[in-house]
């Protein structure tokens, strides 16, 4: 917590994300003890299936979208293993401190908190134009075009997350074709039998793999993160353009606690 203008402004905490990193130790986890169990966990490893699947993967859904969309994601990807914690009851507290401080104070007085806002980059220009004397309706305007902004990066993000949980499984099918054509085409060979076979079992199983255990999952996890993060940034956006119109704190707790859960309203006035 950091102490601004006689109130306490708390900051964004980022962490790991320990259902992310549970849920994936534990699911791979128990594949390769199941496969330690089986006896042969070698013969689960296969170079030219690894290849075609994850390599042609990759190849597949960038070609749906743009070099720097695919950048993009793999950023935002990182984000949900570190994920900044926002909690929408907190911010809504933050945002009712700040709000009643500049109705005793003075819109001016908030020059001593923007700096500790920093970490919260929507509420800091929020309160930061509202300083400058920009009106609240426009206030608002900018700041929905901006929250606006980052949510579809983030829908976009998880867009290719999906794309990708959708090729997975259809390359490992290509590796499978791939696998028994060569088998086929060499039966009078015993020896190429079993390398032809694991590449057409192989593939299918780290396709499914990776669309089940890896992308769909994250994309879930991206979508929820969103979901959360632009639950806080609408707080934000209503409380600083409330301050920039100059209305009452008690009337900004009603309007907060109309989009809150109910298990998330709060109770600063009473």
């Amino acid at each position: 917590m950091a102490e601004a203008g006689g109130i306490q402004i708390s900051r964004a905490k980022t962490a790991l994300d320990l259902a992310t990193v549970i849920g994936l130790v534990a699911g791979f986890g128990l594949i390769v003890s199941a496969i330690v169990i089986g006896g042969s966990p070698e013969s689960f490893i296969n170079i030219p299936s690894v290849l075609i699947v994850i390599g042609g993967t990759f190849s597949v859904t960038t070609m749906c979208f743009s070099l720097s969309e695919m950048m993009r994601a793999m950023k935002v990807v990182m984000k949900t293993i570190s994920h900044t914690s926002r909690d929408s009851s907190e911010a809504a507290i933050q945002v009712l401190k700040i709000a009643e401080l500049a109705r005793r104070q003075g819109v001016l007085s908030l020059q001593g908190v923007t700096e500790q806002l920093k970490s919260e980059p929507l509420l800091y220009k929020g309160i930061s134009m509202v300083v400058d004397g920009t009106p609240g309706e426009e206030v608002e305007g900018i700041l929905r075009k901006d929250m606006y902004s980052t949510t579809q990066r983030h829908i976009s993000s998880a867009g290719i997350l999906r794309k990708a949980a959708e090729f997975a499984p259809a390359m490992g099918l290509i590796g499978t074709l791939i696998g028994l054509v060569q088998m086929l085409g060499n039966l009078d060979d015993p020896s190429t039998i079993g390398p032809s076979m694991a590449v057409a079992l192989l593939t299918t199983f780290y396709g499914a793999v990776l669309a089940n255990m890896v992308f769909a999952p994250m994309a879930a996890k991206l979508e929820r993160n969103s979901a959360e993060e632009a639950m806080v940034n609408n707080i934000y956006v209503m409380g600083a353009s409330s301050i920039g119109r100059q209305e009452n704190p008690r009337r900004l707790e009603m309007m907060l606690n109309s989009v809150l859960p109910p298990s998330k309203r709060v109770q600063y006035f009473d």
